[in-house]
């Protein structure tokens, strides 16, 4: 039995090859992989000694022959090919060790690789006499086989195949995205503003969850291969295993928490509408606020600050039912506090990267759009009353818009004073989102904002806002009775602004 070992991650590479030549298997490597093997003491034949060719282009071609291709490849059931071998003097190989470059962690043109996906593609598909290896995890698989029998049975050599061809296809994607940024400019769309023609997919299973959105469900958290975000790196302290809903509004509350600006913010999160949001001076102050929105939707929500938990903030999270709280650390004996509550999932985390595109799946395939970014930016609101909004109420006016797009729509937001005291979220009409803020509100909102993430199609849109005794108004304005409405404004001495951008969530 041959075997020819090529790798980038030399994790346990000396102790497989070991393994190996233990089990009566012939060595071949090359270059950083060979010299790994010899200095632990292994007999290796380099490929340059069975091709007769040094690596030549600054390491650029290595293993591009016929004695290494046509080893791999050569199919042993077939006298043509049996023919070629004796003819040009090539010996089977019957196992290739390969991973990849890492082309992910520094995508240039000198992390493309190619001999290593030429000799993975080529083992995989003559699987029928070839065992292909492209993972460390993978060593034990092929060792316990060659234990066992002396050889790799066909499931395991099937096995390893499908792997490898996911591994090539998942390579291929990322160099694909790499060149589409270059080419069509960067973001999810195109140079000429549209979204790209085509979208490659690969994705690899991170984490299996309880279960999906009901018990019932079978559910698991995917990542793109080769990329990674916050949930690889976040390290759970507490509670139970994850579900499909936990992260689903984790994901949403540690966005959001991370979109409110510079000073200490809570979010609570429960069936991915924010039901409470604040900002305060301190986090402590922040998730009391927020808590203090709407406590009876809190029930068994989930908590993202933006600040290390302070023992005064965990305490007061202590008598609460938390699913999940996510935070960037834990100060003094906060973690300690956290950890008595036996079910409380805790998650130290970090940031958030930016997201490029949105999916969503529907029958035969998937829609899709860049994401909504939320703008705060005052130079482009327009004042259209005769009222105009105080400087903290600008603050309000900002904090109110950032938190609207994120609830689900028909959506209305009730803000004072660095809280949000009131939310209706996913109703037919705008009407009734405002009536379930100002219920929520119960009186709190006087003086405040009255958020809304479309327009009003009518001036009785502005109706929750006198109910609740709010003094400001934004919404993206664009209406044909935008008049009419302005005038209401004016009418009840309300100051509203225009920002001209909608944020419908469904």
């Amino acid at each position: 039995m041959r075997a020819l070992l090529s790798v980038y991650d030399k994790t346990g590479i000396a102790d497989f090859a070991r393994a190996l030549h233990d089990a009566g298997c012939e060595l071949i490597s090359s270059g950083g992989t060979a010299k790994v093997i010899a200095e632990a003491g292994l007999p290796v034949t380099d490929v340059a000694d069975l091709t007769g060719v040094p690596a030549i282009l600054g390491h650029r071609v290595v293993t591009l022959h016929p004695k290494v291709h046509g080893g791999i490849l050569a199919d042993r059931g077939n006298p043509e090919h049996r023919a070629d071998l004796e003819r040009y003097g090539i010996e089977p190989i019957d196992l290739v060790v390969v991973n990849l470059y890492p082309f992910s962690s520094d995508p240039s043109i000198e992390l493309i690789d190619i001999g290593g996906p030429a000799m993975v593609r080529a083992a995989a598909k003559n699987h029928a006499h070839v065992g292909v290896v492209t993972d460390p995890s993978q060593y034990e698989l092929v060792l316990a086989d060659l234990r066992s029998t002396g050889s790799l049975s066909d499931a395991t050599r099937r096995r390893l195949a499908l792997d490898a061809f996911r591994v090539t296809a998942a390579y291929d994607a990322q160099i694909v995205r790499w060149l589409e940024e270059q080419v069509e400019g960067s973001g999810a769309s195109t140079a000429s503003g549209e979204l790209p023609e085509r979208i490659d997919l690969t994705l690899e299973r991170r984490a299996v969850l309880r279960y999906g959105e009901n018990p019932h469900q079978i559910g698991a958290r995917y990542a793109t291969r080769g990329a990674s975000g916050w949930w690889d790196t976040a390290v759970q302290h507490g509670g139970k295993e994850m579900s499909y809903l936990n992260v689903f509004d984790a994901d949403a509350a540690w966005r959001l928490v991370h979109s409110l600006g510079d000073l200490p913010a809570a979010v609570v999160i429960k069936h991915a509408n924010p039901c409470g949001v604040a900002v305060a001076d301190d986090i402590t102050t922040a998730y009391r606020r927020a808590h203090e929105c709407d406590p009876v939707s809190a029930f068994g929500g989930i908590v993202a600050v933006n600040r290390p938990v302070t023992v005064g903030m965990a305490e007061a999270l202590a008598p609460v039912f938390t699913e999940v709280l996510i935070a960037p650390g834990f100060e003094g004996d906060a973690l300690v506090r956290l950890l008595e509550k036996r079910n409380l999932r805790v998650l130290e985390a970090a940031p958030p990267s930016p997201l490029t595109t949105g999916l969503r799946q529907i029958d035969g395939g998937f829609l899709v759009q860049t994401p909504d970014q939320v703008t705060i930016d005052r130079s482009a609101w327009q004042v259209v009353t005769k009222a105009v909004p105080t400087e903290e109420q600008w603050a309000d006016l900002e904090l109110a818009w950032q938190v609207v797009a994120k609830v689900t729509s028909n959506a209305i937001v009730l803000v004072k004073d660095g809280q949000a005291v009131g939310i209706g979220c996913g109703q037919q009409n705008r009407r009734d989102a405002g009536r379930l803020a100002c219920e929520k509100a119960a009186g709190r909102a006087a003086g405040g904002v009255y958020a809304s993430d479309a327009f009003f199609p009518f001036p009785d849109g502005l109706d929750g806002a006198v109910e609740a005794g709010a003094a400001c108004v934004v919404q993206p304005g664009g209406s044909i009775r935008d008049e009419e409405v302005i005038a209401a404004a004016d009418q009840h001495g309300l100051a509203m602004v225009f920002t001209g951008e909608r944020h419908f969530r469904h």
